[in-house]
Formats: C-alpha cells, sequence, structure tokens
C-alpha cells in the first residue's frame, strides 16, 4: 500500500521538505466557503446554528444547549470500563498540565525599578470537539484539562448533534464532559461552532444562549480549520488542525509488525491521514510493506486505511543512515514522531521539529491519543517547525506590571529622551522629563 521513496543518493543540498509526503489540504480556499456560514450564525443566532447543524449533520438538536440532565445521564449510562479509562486517563492528563503552569517573576533592574512577569488564564475558551467518523472523548480530556490547569473560569464546549441520539452530541463526549465538572455543552458542529462560540448567540426572544469566548481551540475538519483562520482576532485560536500525521524513524532492529501497526493506527482518523516510515532498512522496508498487508484488511476501516496509506501524504523514505533519518524528520516536522532504533532515546533527542515524540518500541501512537498523560491535540501539516501542541500555557497570558519610583525613572530619563528624539517623538520625551524633580 505504500510508496517507497529512495532518498540514499539524494545530494547534501537537497531541500527534503520538497520530497517529503505532504496531505494536500487547502484552507485558504475554504474561508471563502465558511464566510456565509458565519454571516448567517451572526444574523441569525441560536435557530441559525440549529438549523446549519440539521443542513450539515443530518439532524435538528432538540436544543442547541444540552439539558443538565442529559449530561448526567450520559454519565450513568456508561460503560464502566470505559468510565474507568477515562479517569484514568483524566488523572494522568491533570498531572502533566500542572506541572506545565509557569511561575510568575519579579525582577529588581535597580533601585525602585521592579518588573513583574504574571501569567494571567483567558477568561473564556470554547473548545471544539469533533463527532464525524469516531467519537473523540479523548478530545474533551485534551482541551478541558489544559484550560483547567491554567484557571479558566468559563468552559464551553461544542460538539455535533448526533443523529443516533437524538441530535445531541454523542454520549460518551456528554459523560466525558460530566466527568470532568463541565456542564456547558452545546449540540453544534463545524464552521457554525466555531462562529457560535466566536461570537455568541441569542434566542429569537433575545435571550443569549450561548456568551461570545475568548479564544477557540480543538481539532476539527477543513471547514473548523477555515472558520478558526476567519474569525482569528475577533478570537484566539491554538492552530489550523490538519489530518492526522504519524512519521516512524525506525532501523533493523525494529519489530515490522508493530511498525505497520502504528502507521496503521493513525489512517483511521481520515482518509487524508499520513503514515510515513524513515528507515535506513531495505529489510525493514519489505517486512513492514508485508505486514501492513497483512494487518490492513483485518481492520473494519480497512477501506479508508487503504485510501489514506496510498494517497500522496504517506509512504516510505529509505535514507542512508541514522543521521540522514534525523534530517528528514526535521524536514517533515511530524504531528505524531515514533522512533524504533537501536539507541531511541539518543536519536529521540536530536530531533528538533516534532509536535510529540514516542521514544522506544512501547511507547505507541495511541497510548498519547488516550492515556499517556501528554496532550494530543498537536502541530500539523509541518508547523512543528514553529508551534507547540495545546497545552497549560495555550490558555495562560503573560502580563507585565511595570513599577518605577522617581529615583527609579530619574535614572533613565536622559536616556530615553535621547531615544525619543533619534525617533522624532518628542512628546515621549517631555513626557520623561516633565516628571524630574
Amino acid at each position: 500500500m505504500l510508496s517507497v521513496t529512495d532518498l540514499r543518493d539524494a545530494a547534501a543540498d537537497t531541500a527534503l521538505d520538497a520530497v517529503v509526503p505532504r496531505a494536500e489540504v487547502d484552507v485558504s480556499s475554504t474561508v471563502s466557503a465558511v464566510l456565509p456560514i458565519i454571516e448567517q450564525v451572526r444574523t441569525g443566532g441560536a435557530s441559525a446554528v440549529l438549523e446549519l447543524g440539521e443542513r450539515f449533520d443530518g439532524v435538528r438538536a432538540p436544543a442547541l444547549r444540552v439539558p443538565a440532565e442529559a449530561i448526567e445521564q450520559a454519565l450513568q449510562t456508561l460503560a464502566p470500563e470505559v468510565r474507568a479509562a477515562l479517569e484514568e486517563s483524566i488523572r494522568r492528563a491533570r498531572k502533566v498540565h500542572a506541572a506545565q503552569v509557569p511561575s510568575g517573576t519579579e525582577v529588581e533592574l535597580a533601585d525602585g525599578a521592579i518588573v513583574e512577569n504574571r501569567w494571567v488564564p483567558v477568561d473564556r475558551v470554547g473548545l471544539y470537539v469533533p463527532g464525524g467518523r469516531a467519537v473523540y472523548p479523548s478530545s474533551v480530556v485534551m482541551n478541558v484539562v489544559p484550560a483547567q490547569a491554567a484557571g479558566v473560569q468559563g468552559l464551553a464546549v461544542a460538539s455535533p448533534p448526533q443523529r443516533e441520539h437524538g441530535g445531541l452530541p454523542h454520549p460518551t463526549v456528554l459523560a466525558a464532559c460530566a466527568l470532568l465538572g463541565v456542564d456547558e455543552v452545546y449540540a453544534a458542529g463545524g464552521a457554525q461552532a466555531v462562529a457560535m462560540l466566536a461570537l455568541g448567540v441569542k434566542d429569537d426572544d433575545g435571550t443569549q444562549v450561548c456568551a461570545p469566548v475568548a479564544m477557540v481551540t480543538g481539532p476539527g475538519n477543513v471547514y473548523v480549520a477555515a472558520a478558526k483562520r476567519a474569525l482569528l482576532g475577533r478570537i484566539g485560536v491554538d492552530a489550523e488542525a490538519g489530518p492526522s500525521e504519524i512519521a516512524v524513524i525506525a532501523d533493523g532492529t525494529a519489530q515490522a509488525a508493530w511498525v505497520a501497526a502504528d502507521l496503521i493506527s493513525q489512517s483511521e482518523h481520515d482518509p487524508l491521514a499520513a503514515s510515513v516510515l524513515i528507515t535506513d532498512s531495505e529489510e525493514l522496508v519489505r517486512d513492514v510493506l508485508a505486514e501492513v498487508e497483512r494487518q490492513a484488511p483485518r481492520l473494519p476501516l480497512a477501506e479508508q486505511i487503504r485510501t489514506a496509506l496510498t494517497g500522496p501524504q504517506s509512504g516510505v523514505l529509505l535514507v542512508r543512515d541514522m543521521d540522514h533519518a534525523v534530517q528528514v524528520a526535521d524536514a517533515y516536522a511530524a504531528e505524531h514522531l515514533e522512533v524504533h532504533t537501536r539507541n531511541p532515546e539518543q536519536v529521540a533527542r536530536r530531533v528538533t521539529h516534532a509536535g510529540a515524540i514516542f521514544v522506544g518500541p512501547h511507547t505507541p501512537v495511541p497510548l498519547g491519543d488516550y492515556s499517556a498523560g501528554s496532550n494530543h491535540v498537536l502541530p500539523t501539516s509541518g508547523t512543528a517547525r514553529f508551534s507547540s501542541g495545546l497545552n497549560t500555557v495555550t490558555f495562560l497570558r503573560l502580563q507585565q506590571l511595570i513599577r518605577y519610583d522617581a529615583q527609579g525613572l530619574e535614572e533613565l530619563i536622559d536616556g530615553v529622551s535621547a531615544l525619543a528624539h533619534d525617533e522624532g517623538l518628542e512628546g515621549h520625551g517631555a513626557a520623561m522629563r516633565i516628571r524630574r524633580s
């Protein structure tokens, strides 16, 4: 299923970012498609969101906001083993994200001159949880836990209405919200959900149904990404999530069956999901390809898996050695990177561009999707070169408090005045000098 590209004879100056596989997702061209949806929500309020849900999701939610009793009922009927797994996932994620809370600092620069760095949480956040091809209670955990760790007071979750569940979001999504203490949940998906969160919506009688948020986070399809882009500035966003990606750096010591299983696992998310093997072993390539052909047809989503693995975004990259593998991995900048090598820790620490790195054969990506304690909302499409996955700091703002007294100010009056004069801003200098005693 996977194509093989031999990079062993590539010139040293080869632009690797041009030869690594990529999914073809054009968010820019989709923005024009979501603008009318955003405008419909702006003018039509809650009724418009319900109408758009009926059009795109095939069901009209009985109400935009999910009743508290439906959230509680979902928790009461949750299978015990799923509840236990979710509780463990929450416990581990809370420990990791609590450790990410930065400490404020106070810096004394001179007598009477202090700058304080203070971290302040965003007031209100909209958390998007997908609900198309699969059920994602894990995304509830990954969105809510870091926001709560940051101290965000207002949390609103939006997830698409499900025809099979009477127009409510999936019960497992609702149960996850209950376990996390989130009771503001909306049956809304796609671009209309992002617009609802960003703009706020009222009922036909003018009653506020959903108050606007300051930030929207969470993964979604290209329409969700396009709505985030269109509304950026009115709201903050975490990222524009593209299709899921996995890259595996492996040498001849890797277990071919395990590598194949991991490549297959991420292709279950989307036909555009990317699975990339980077290796210096021709023998491993042969064995992994055979394992993919053996394992994939046995799975319920076999047809989608085949589509993803045969797409231009997936493939095998044959490299000269592990040094070359690290270079290729950095050029690809995978959302998820696994390292199956003789010295996985050493190789992993040399990689600088990846959303999350899974070190060693006993750390598969599905562990991170659910219960590793790390976050699974990660940068895609090469954006790991300059951005991070969702984390506690995402929901915090650095605010600086500057405190100078007369003595501290006096020391800088002449210097600031000189700089202001050089920039042609005489009023700046005058505002300094007028305070001179």
